[in-house]
């Protein structure tokens, strides 16, 4: 009787590592072959899901719309106008008010034997210059109204006429 000899490794029952390829057509129902082997940084050519839905392609965008011949609010240099007087009259008005109490601030830090002083009636300067705070706040509320008055609310009407015409030639269409 003769003896074969054994095999140093015996047979391996799986195929070599590596991803599934599946050709041009996937074949769900027959096992992956896993000949090919691994590449690294590109998707996988099969679905990852398969029993999901796939995204469906989008559809191409209609005809486009014709521009208008004028936006209903298309009037930007106005706005342009009114965004600037608006600021201008925030910007006067503030630095009216944080202008005057930080001057009365500077002046408690860095000046005290000024503000220490007596002025009329034996009052120091510094409690008439917080006194003065409350005209100087009204001040600033008076500003900021003249301003509106005067500059931001005729702009602002304006606008809203323009577009109240706007919307009335659009709704004649």
């Amino acid at each position: 009787m003769s003896q074969e000899p054994l095999p140093s490794h015996p047979p391996h029952p799986f195929p070599p590592y590596g991803p599934p390829s599946y050709g041009s057509s996937p074949s769900y129902g027959s096992p992956p072959s896993y000949g090919s082997p691994p590449s690294y940084g590109s998707s996988p050519s099969y679905p990852t899901y398969p029993w999901q839905p796939q995204p469906a392609a989008p559809e191409p965008d209609p005809l486009p719309v014709p521009p208008h011949r004028r936006d209903a609010q298309g009037h930007h240099g106005d706005l342009r106008l009114l965004r600037g007087a608006y600021r201008w009259q925030r910007r006067t008005a503030a630095l009216t008010a944080l202008g005057y109490f930080t001057l009365f601030l500077v002046l408690s830090a860095y000046a005290p034997s000024f503000m220490t002083g007596e002025l009329v009636g034996g009052l120091p300067t510094g409690l008439v210059l917080a006194l003065v705070q409350l005209p100087v706040t009204w001040l600033a509320i008076a500003l900021y109204e003249h301003t509106a008055r005067r500059y931001v609310d005729p702009l602002a009407d304006r606008i809203r006429k323009r577009a109240e015409l706007d919307a009335q030639r659009e709704a004649a269409r």
